[in-house]
């Protein structure tokens, strides 16, 4: 898949998925306007994920475009959990599954 360019080149398919996630983040917060800006420009000097079609044609998409294919991304998907919390991947805990 080709990247998108930039004034300062290619910008790597990684960038382009974290731009997407940073906007679908924004989107259901306190900042979505910023979500909003940001939606807008990542439309405008395409800087989304591009789809393929089945014969391997590249072809731009919307944000929306974007969001409706990737249903299963929540909105806070970036949001990680703290390793010191009681949950199961808690740093706090021994090798036999008790907290410290």
């Amino acid at each position: 898949m080709a990247e998108a360019l930039s004034t300062r080149g290619p910008v790597p398919l990684m960038e382009l998925e974290l731009y997407f996630l940073i906007a679908r983040y924004l989107s259901a917060g306190l900042c979505w306007r910023g979500a909003q800006v940001l939606v807008q420009e990542l439309e405008q000097y395409q800087l989304l994920p591009q789809r393929v079609d089945w014969e391997g044609n590249e072809h731009n998409r919307s944000y929306e475009e974007l969001v409706l294919s990737n249903e299963h991304v929540a909105p806070d998907h970036l949001l990680v959990t703290s390793l010191l919390t009681a949950g199961r991947q808690s740093l706090l805990r021994t090798a036999k599954g008790t907290l410290i």
